[in-house]
């Protein structure tokens, strides 16, 4: 994949809603491959902690890391104005050339661009295990993947450096090469 490539990414929540996401790829290493979502498609804005994080037409740069228990998306307004780093906690993603599948599991962790951390959606999580959504051994482990990244996030550590070094301008520019 380069970056003029483009991956279907199917992006399953249980019990029963998939979603296809297409991305371009700006990037791709082997311990990371970098995509560009540009004017999302939101009915309405993302708001986390009082503030608007995603809107329609907002672009996010996301960072897949082959084998992990999360992604990393550099979050922005419509205007392109930076607003934090969000983590989904899933599945391992696997990726199959031009094709991705994974699977929500329901925790995610934002960071707002001071370094403020917090984890969200435990609700929706705690609801999803009570409906046996998410059986045991993977609601432990989603569980632990969330309080690594916490406790990187919290060490300053997390997100890593690929993360905080690309900026959509660069996306943006790869992707219309």
């Amino acid at each position: 994949m380069t970056g003029s490539s483009h991956v279907r990414i199917h992006y399953r929540r249980p019990p029963d809603r998939e979603e296809v996401f297409h991305q371009r790829v700006v990037l791709e290493r082997q311990e990371v491959i970098v995509t560009l979502a540009e004017a999302i498609n939101l009915d309405i804005p993302m708001i986390i902690e009082g503030q608007v994080v995603l809107e329609p037409g907002s672009a996010v740069v996301w960072f897949t890391f082959p084998g992990a228990w999360h992604d990393i998306g550099s979050f922005h307004r419509e205007d392109g104005t930076f607003t934090g780093f969000y983590a989904n906690v899933i599945t391992p993603p696997r990726i199959e050339e031009h094709v991705w599948y994974t699977t929500d599991l329901y925790l995610d962790v934002w960071m707002t661009p001071n370094g403020t951390v917090k984890l969200l959606d435990e609700d929706e999580f705690e609801e999803a295990i009570s409906h046996r959504l998410i059986d045991h051994p993977t609601a432990n482990r989603a569980r632990e993947e969330a309080s690594r990244l916490l406790d990187e996030a919290r060490r300053g550590v997390w997100p890593p450096p690929i993360v905080r070094e690309w900026t959509l301008e660069q996306a943006r520019a790869i992707a219309i090469a």
